[in-house]
């Protein structure tokens, strides 16, 4: 049984200003690093295989606090990094909205009609084709044990909408993933399964 620890990065300064990250990065806050560091005690007591890494700095980091100085390996995996938004990437969600009106509707609302080629950014087709990649490059080098994955929001509703065949339409059918927010799958050598969503009991003493 291969048990995969799902984390979304900690709290960024782009993120306090509601800005698109995407591939575009920003420095953690006092309070993501924080966050990150009450999860490495959180899960301080799990023997981890590896841990498997965009390496968008803001992700990097957030894996290097949580593995709290232990000696567990960082890989990182270009697969891993998070939707391109192209030209939308650092502009705040209320000029997207202005200046974008239609298409950042679609994204949100009706996301098998979003048009990526418009911003330059990424189909989310292709974005979930990356992203299945990421994940069968673990399960194949990881037949058992436990893995943590350090990557983005949008990354991780791919991942739980790939597991459980959803088309792209319902990829927002999940919650939000919150920062530093834990989500764990199981793999048992045919299928997944979603033990914990999105589960943040951890930063309840500095939220």
């Amino acid at each position: 049984m291969l048990t995969i620890y799902l984390v979304r990065h900690g709290e960024t300064q782009w993120n306090t200003e509601k800005r698109l990250q995407g591939w575009k990065d920003s420095p953690l806050t006092d309070k993501g690093i924080k966050n990150a560091q009450l999860l490495g005690k959180r899960l301080s007591k799990i023997e981890f295989n590896a841990f498997y890494s965009s390496p968008i700095k803001r992700a990097l980091q957030t894996a290097e606090y949580i593995r709290l100085g232990r000696d567990i390996p960082i890989l990182t995996d270009e697969n891993l990094k998070e939707i391109n938004f192209g030209e939308w990437e650092g502009k705040t969600r209320k000029e997207l909205k202005e200046k974008y009106e239609k298409e950042f509707s679609n994204l949100w609302n009706s996301p098998h009609k979003f048009d990526h080629k418009s911003i330059k950014g990424e189909g989310l087709t292709d974005f979930r084709e990356r992203i299945e990649k990421a994940l069968k490059r673990i399960i194949t080098e990881n037949p058992n044990g436990n893995i943590l994955v350090l990557t983005h929001a949008i990354a991780i509703q791919a991942i739980l909408s790939n597991i459980l065949k959803y088309p792209t339409e319902k990829i927002w059918d999940h919650p939000f993933i919150h920062n530093v927010g834990l989500t764990v799958i199981s793999w048992d050598g045919n299928r997944f399964q979603i033990e914990m969503l999105n589960d943040t009991t951890h930063l309840k003493d500095n939220n």
